[in-house]
């Protein structure tokens, strides 16, 4: 879990927030709400990597193998619902 700062302890205790940062994501607040937070770049870095895996598409792009197991997957989970 992310421990929370303020802007306030930021400008206050930078070197202190940047080395847990460091170890640990960490979420600086402005008038108690998250707005940025602060994490190493190894982890910046493989979340970056994850989202590149991401994509989005539509059932016209499945391929046709895809498709077929998409279409026994429905099937098979309308049947256990009868």
């Amino acid at each position: 879990m992310s421990r929370s700062y303020s802007t306030t302890d930021l400008s206050r205790k930078s070197g202190g927030i940047i080395a847990e940062a460091l170890r640990r994501p960490v979420t600086i607040t402005h008038r108690n709400k998250p707005r940025l937070v602060l994490l190493n770049v190894e982890d910046y870095q493989r979340l970056i990597r994850q989202s590149d895996h991401r994509s989005t598409g539509t059932v016209e792009r499945m391929s046709d193998e895809l498709f077929a197991q998409f279409e026994n997957a429905v099937e098979a989970y309308a049947v256990e619902e009868e």
